[in-house]
């Protein structure tokens, strides 16, 4: 009996040890443009996109026109954005959980 209470403890410290070693999606700032518009991706017409360590990705979980309108002087088209995003990279695009367009800054 103390065998098999001392393996069922043992399972249990272990799984839940698994359980915390999970990676969290952190969150970063990314630039955030049209893919095809400004990053040069090759697509079929304009698609949000974001910029990860120097490599393009098309977003899932967000849109380009969710963001405002794309063809203004300051949309996605026009100009590459700062974004905050969580989310991961699957089949070389990013699933984001979370996009929050970033305030433009000032020139100066």
């Amino acid at each position: 009996m103390k065998n098999i209470l001392a393996v069922l403890f043992v399972f249990l410290a272990v799984s839940v040890n698994a359980q915390d070693k999970k990676e969290k999606p952190k969150t970063q700032i990314v630039d955030a443009a049209c893919g095809q518009c400004q990053f040069a991706m090759e697509g079929h017409g304009c698609e949000l996109a974001v910029r990860i360590d120097g490599k393009s990705y098309f977003v899932d979980g967000s849109s380009i026109d969710s963001h405002g309108d794309a063809h203004a002087n300051d949309g996605f088209c026009a100009a590459v954005r700062k974004a905050e995003v969580v989310g991961e990279i699957k089949d070389n695009r990013f699933v984001v959980s979370k996009f929050k367009l970033l305030p433009e800054e000032k020139k100066k």
